[in-house]
């Protein structure tokens, strides 16, 4: 039977994506409770209770298994036992299991592997020793050394020519596990958004085709203008492979890179709503996040369909500063000058350079449209540079 309104439900996290479920929860009516330790998080400005604690917090993780019908998580990196926990008093989508699998680029890459769907050459470094076997793979350089956990938005990698800069590159990172990537000839990049069900049912979006700046996403078009018909049922139909081989259910991303020749080598996972899928808040039937509480509830997939073509801008705290470095408010009234923009901020009070404030949807009939007005909007906000640059 599927969780109703007006039942309370549990996020573990108390991040901008957390902020967003609740929102959407909310507006079908139900309650949201919000665990994290962050007093001034931007989930917790807007639940309907913000337990302000540690993630692993016994008596906290006790009032959310008392309180709430079902548990979701807004990032991969809560602890699996944790969710493991919450699992066995009350339904928790994604599983800890699922979760697990995306807090280590390792296991990550593995199971991925595992289970028939390319991923890039990699080799594992854990030790010296393997540091030394994964130097003499000469077929690996250039190549990306990303640590296994806590990698993102860039962070948590570097970028290593040749082998003979891979010791260096791994004293950098603390000499903690990582992966070492073969760098790979990119044509581009797309994101394949998929909600899984309780009892298996999977609802596809259209891929999103990303532009990324300084490893932080700047863009994501959908429907995606590179892709054809071709290539999106093999992103989907392996994003759906990778989901059912978990027995995920959630909202799940599968990033893929194509390359030159076409192939699809997937790249890596999230599960929970992506930031490349926020597009969808305006041009779609469902959103991904409505879609993460339907999931939750167990109530019927929403439909995915694309009311009309979409460009998703992130907006970074960059913005907040001029060229001199002073502080400036965004001419927001000139970015939603533009018809058909829908501004998202995520009620952080303190913007910081690189820090994730917020994101701008534009829709039109047409992509280029949509295009077009978000060009015109980073013009507005000083940022160089176009929609796929």
């Amino acid at each position: 039977m599927p969780i109703l309104p007006p039942a309370t439900l549990g996020v573990i996290g108390g991040g901008q994506l957390g902020r967003m479920f609740a929102q959407s929860a909310q507006a079908m009516g139900y309650a949201v409770w919000v665990l994290e330790p962050d007093a001034h998080c931007p989930a917790g400005q807007i639940a309907n209770h913000h337990i302000c604690a540690a993630y692993d917090d016994p008596t906290a993780l006790q009032q959310m298994a008392d309180h709430c019908a079902a548990v979701t998580t807004e990032f991969e990196n809560v602890p699996a036992d944790v969710l493991r926990w919450l699992g066995e008093r009350a339904p928790v989508a994604p599983s800890a299991d699922a979760v697990a699998i995306a807090q280590n680029r390792i296991v990550e890459k593995t199971f991925i592997e595992q289970g028939g769907v390319a991923v890039a050459p990699y080799a594992v470094i854990r030790d010296q020793a393997e540091l030394d076997a994964a130097a003499a793979r000469v077929e690996l350089f250039p190549a990306i050394l990303k640590t296994a956990r806590m990698g993102y938005d860039g962070k948590g990698q570097a970028s290593v020519k040749t082998a003979h800069d891979l010791l260096a590159a791994w004293d950098a990172l603390g000499r903690v596990e990582c992966v070492l990537e073969q760098r790979l000839p990119l044509k581009f990049e797309v994101s394949a958004l998929l909600a899984r069900a309780w009892n298996g049912a999977v609802a596809h979006y259209a891929l999103a085709q990303n532009v990324h700046r300084d490893g932080i996403l700047h863009t994501s078009s959908a429907p995606a203008p590179s892709a054809d018909e071709a290539l999106t049922t093999r992103a989907q139909a392996a994003a759906a492979k990778i989901a059912e081989a978990m027995g995920y259910v959630g909202v799940l991303c599968v990033e893929f890179f194509i390359l030159e020749d076409g192939s699809l080598v997937a790249n890596e996972m999230a599960p929970r709503p992506h930031n490349s899928g926020h597009y969808t808040q305006n041009a779609c039937l469902t959103s991904q996040f409505e879609q993460q509480v339907r999931a939750l509830t167990g109530l019927p997939l929403g439909a995915t369909h694309q009311t009309s073509p979409a460009v998703m801008l992130n907006i970074l705290g960059d913005v907040w500063f001029a060229a001199d470095g002073v502080q400036r408010d965004p001419d927001w009234a000139g970015v939603l000058s533009q018809a058909d923009s829908f501004l998202h901020l995520y009620g952080k009070a303190e913007p910081r350079m690189a820090r994730k404030m917020g994101h701008v949807n534009f829709v039109g009939k047409h992509l280029h449209k949509a295009a077009l007005r978000c060009e015109a909007a980073m013009a507005t906000l000083d940022l160089s540079g176009g929609v796929n640059d």
